[in-house]
Parts: structure tokens; sequence; C-alpha cells
């Protein structure tokens, strides 16, 4: 665990100390250990949020290089656009996903990207090709560059489905899709925008607060709440069968290895975005239904009020009624993250 570890490092410090005591003079080796506890306590707390699971700090010390896009397939086109089956590599694993690429004249430094990110929907049931429609569509319509990635154990995608919320590996499959889109050869790699529903909206917000390339982000009836939060105010029951029990059981695993927030507030929010949004990457939008009964709009609220806190840019839009697909507005939404993108991508 992070604090037997942190524990081992100040035995360290002070086992130098003890011995500088008996090699130098008292004086002397008496400044060194100070200087050396001065040190770690300085660090302690990114020493100690290193080492916990799903921690943002872990996050950002990986390597995501992703890997070239390899073309699988190629798909009926859409109305202006090119669609194709395509893969890539995030741990070692091949992950599948969807890509559409504008026809027409490729502008000067290339065609601007969207990284799409689905929510849930049942790992075997879940197919590349299918869901998300017309989504995909109204952005690869207006000149961008779709990539929609699998997760992990999705549909042919090689891996465990491990669920988004008690591990990284669908954070993870994301930060290499967008590695791996910005070596393809039609895209403005200084021009990503990433797009997130739900579950997706989660992982969008993690993305943001890890890398520093996403230029602006738009989420929809995110899960976006803190993990407190998300413990406290957020509860599926029953928990969907289709998911491995490991995946569905991560809040009492986690509580049972760090002890609830209240104790142990320092891991909860070392692993929560919302502790990071000062350093968010880029402009965020974000769209909720007020009647959506799978993700409560107040997480979006929440989330809108923090970020404006932070001093950064946020753009909120409820709307009275509606549900977690935004099914009655779907297109002024739709419209409203196009030109929320046109903004911030394309200007």
């Amino acid at each position: 665990m992070a604090s037997s570890r942190v524990f081992f490092i100040f035995f360290i410090v002070l086992f130098l100390g003890g011995a500088l005591y008996f090699l130098t003079n008292k004086d002397e080796s008496q400044k060194i250990t100070e200087t050396l506890t001065d040190v770690v306590q300085e660090n302690i707390e990114e020493i100690a949020d290193a080492t916990f699971p799903l921690s943002i700090t872990n996050l950002r010390n990986g390597k995501y290089e992703g890997s070239d896009i390899v073309i699988e397939d190629t798909l009926d086109p859409g109305s202006n656009y090119s669609r194709y089956y395509v893969s890539y590599k995030s741990e070692g694993l091949k992950i599948f996903a969807l890509l559409t690429v504008p026809n027409g004249k490729k502008p000067k430094s290339g065609w601007p990207v969207i990284v799409f990110n689905h929510g849930y929907i049942p790992p075997i049931e879940y197919k590349t090709t299918e869901r998300y429609i017309a989504y995909v569509d109204g952005f690869a319509r207006n000149g961008y560059i779709v990539l929609r990635p699998d997760y992990r154990g999705h549909d042919r995608s090689e891996g465990e489905p491990s669920g988004a919320y008690g591990s990284n590996g669908y954070t993870i499959d994301v930060l290499n899709a967008t590695s791996s889109v910005k070596k393809y050869k039609d895209v403005d790699p200084q021009k990503i925008g990433m797009w997130g529903h739900s579950l997706g909206g989660f992982i969008t917000l993690r993305n943001m607060v890890v890398r520093s390339d996403i230029k602006a982000g738009v989420i929809w009836a995110g899960v976006v709440a803190s993990y407190p939060d998300l413990l406290s105010r957020w509860r599926r029951n029953p928990p969907r069968p289709t998911i491995p029990s490991a995946a569905r059981g991560w809040r009492q695993t986690l509580i049972d290895q760090f002890g609830d927030p209240e104790k142990n507030p320092e891991f909860w929010n070392s692993i929560s975005a919302n502790s990071y949004v000062k350093d968010i990457s880029g402009p965020l939008q974000l769209q909720h239904g007020t009647a959506d009964s799978s993700v409560p709009v107040e997480f979006s609220e929440t989330l809108a009020k923090q970020i404006k806190e932070a001093g950064t840019t946020v753009e909120l839009y409820t709307y009275s009624g509606d549900d977690h697909n935004l099914s009655n507005n779907f297109n002024t939404a739709m419209q409203r993250s196009i030109d929320f993108f046109n903004k911030h991508l394309k200007k």
C-alpha cells in the first residue's frame, strides 16, 4: 500500500541521518538529516499520490505512444466522408476503432480530429460499427476526422473489459488512441478535440487533465463527479449483470483497501480528475438533461462550478425534462457541440 512505501522512505531518511551522525560531527549530521527530512516532507503528497492505483499522477507518469493506425477494412462511406474499420495498440493490446475521414481538399495543416468516447454498452453486446451513428455522422460531415475507439474487451478488441471506474484500462486505451490518431497522415496533430457521453465523459475528463494536447472537449451527460460523490451520490441498483464482478465491485474494493473518503481523503482526491481541473488542457462544454435517470445533472453542474473557480473556460447547457441521450434536444445539442469545436479547433 501507499502508506507503507511512504513510511519506508522515511525510514531510509532516518537511517541515513543516523549513519551520518557517526561518520561526521553531530552538528553537521543533524543539518543533513533535517535537510533530507524536509525534502521528503515537501514532496510527501506527490510521493504518496504516485503510489496509489488509479491516481492522476500515475496516469501522468505513464507512456502512451500508441501505434500506427492500421486499416483493417473499408466500410460503406458516409455522405461526404470515408469510413474505415481500424486498429491500434494500447499496452500491447490490439484495440479496434471506427475511423472517418472527410472527402474533398484537405486543409494545408491536415484535418482537425475528434476522439469520440462512447458511453456504457454491455461489452458482450458492443459492436464497433453500431450505435452512436448519428453522433459520429454529425462531426464527420462537418470536416472532422473522427476516431471512435473501442475499449479493451469490447467486440473484437483484445483484453478484459475492466470497467472505467475501478481501473485505468479504458482511460489508457483512449490515451493511446489519441497518440495513434496524431500519427495518421491526414491529421493536424495540433487540432485534437475529444467528445464523450456518460462513461465516455468520465474518460474524456481524465484524458484532459492528463494530456496537454487536447485543445477542446465536449461531454454529454457525463459521469464527471469526484470519486467521493460517485460513492455517495451515484449508485446503480441492481448492478449491471454483464460487467465482470471485479469491475462491479470497485467501490467496496477501494474502500476495503484505502478506507472511505472521510478517513483517507488524500487517496480519493488523488484519483479524482476534479481535483486537477486547474490543469485541464482546453475549454470544456458540458450538456445534460435535467430528467436524466442514469447520471444526475448535478454532476455536470458541480464540475462547471469547479472549472469556473479554477479560472478555466467552461460552457454548461442543461435541457429541462430531457433524458440521458438528450433525445428531445439532440439537434440543438449536436449543433452546439459542432460550433464549440469549430470555434476552438478550426479558427
